[in-house]
């Protein structure tokens, strides 16, 4: 649910030896003393930082940051199987919901969050970790198409939803969302199921939507490319997450953003604590800064995607975003749905959108 990292800057990048981002003056409370560390390690997703936030916590406690990216909940799984230690994650919904079962998270200390009184309702409570024992919501939203009103009217996109995307006029002119999960939710969601169906003869059925789809409609599959490439209107209909879709739409006037009625998929990317964390506390005063009114501020205007602070959400949906459609989740839904874990799931998934990608 996140743009990623040019290949370019590799995997790890140390911001405060690379932007001079240490502090510039001293800390009241020695961090070494507080903390037990003045080093924090982030793993986290590719420009999905404010530009100011983790210069201002270097700044603000003394310490310096360390920051690795990944680019998928996978990669970022394998990583932790392999040994590495970090502070703090920010991994999916299904992830933590993973990572838990598997022990891999410390529960937080919600003493020392007391932030989180500052939550939108619409990321507490969700299903992979109903009392937000183990993560804090960083980042949220859904799925949708956005679309070029000067060439799909507003009434047939809501007429139709997801099948839109197999609507002939508009072949050769779309982009699918390259990923087996979210390709199976359009489809699943089109056929009036639950995108975390279990039942062979559905997932057959989404099957074959998509193979159709692939057979007549020629559409494009990408990922971060498609932010670009709505922004100069190359295709007039697309997948997109709506952070993304927020982008597109701020830099593009004639795009307009559109969740369907059949449900979609709403995704919560939260701060969590790993197991072997060397650093909880530090990672714990991370944490509670990053819902402060200032961070969360940053981060949302800087990255596009909802903020959970339920004071900077509505702010930002009120002013900056007031006329932008993709900004402001839709909340209590109830054909919206978050994944669950289900690695059986997974990995048929993937067998299958293998094969419609080689049609």
């Amino acid at each position: 649910m996140k743009k990623l990292l040019p290949a370019a800057l590799g995997a790890l990048l140390v911001l405060s030896g690379l932007t001079g981002c240490g502090s510039s003056s001293e800390p009241a409370v020695d961090p070494v003393e507080k903390y037990g560390s003045d080093t924090l390690k982030l793993f986290t997703w590719g420009e999905y930082l404010g530009e100011n936030v983790i210069s201002d916590f270097e700044e603000q406690f003394g310490v310096n940051v360390i920051i690795e990216y990944f680019d998928s909940n996978e990669m970022m799984y394998t990583k932790l199987q392999g040994g590495d230690s970090y502070d703090v994650l920010i991994p999916s919904d299904y992830m933590i919901q993973r990572l838990i079962a598997e022990d891999m998270l410390q529960p937080i200390d919600k003493s020392l969050i007391p932030n989180m009184e500052v939550l939108t309702d619409g990321v507490k409570n969700l299903a992979f970790d109903p009392e937000n024992e183990y993560s804090v919501p960083y980042f949220w939203g859904t799925v949708g198409l956005v679309y070029n009103t000067q060439n799909v009217p507003a009434e047939l996109i809501e007429e139709q939803g997801w099948d839109i995307l197999k609507n002939t006029d508009y072949a050769g002119d779309i982009y699918m969302y390259d990923s087996e999960r979210d390709s199976f939710m359009v489809a699943l969601k089109s056929l009036g199921y639950s995108m975390n169906t279990e039942d062979d003869a559905e997932i057959e059925e989404a099957y074959q939507w998509l193979l159709e789809l692939n057979d007549t409609m020629d559409p494009a599959y990408v990922t971060d490319e498609v932010i670009d490439n709505m922004m100069n209107g190359t295709k007039d209909i697309a997948v997109v997450y709506s952070g993304d879709a927020t982008v597109v739409l701020d830099e593009n006037p004639d795009m307009d953003f559109f969740m369907p009625e059949e449900g979609t998929n709403v995704w919560c990317d939260s701060m969590v604590i790993p197991s072997n964390a060397q650093n909880p506390l530090l990672a714990h005063e991370f944490i509670n800064f990053m819902l402060s009114y200032d961070a969360a501020y940053d981060n949302t205007i800087t990255v596009g995607y909802a903020s959970t602070n339920d004071e900077v959400l509505h702010d930002v949906a009120e002013n900056e975003y007031a006329e932008n459609s993709a900004y402001l989740p839709r909340e209590n839904y109830e054909k919206d749905e978050v994944f669950v874990d289900n690695e059986v799931m997974r990995q048929k998934l993937s067998q299958l959108w293998l094969k419609v990608k080689a049609q």
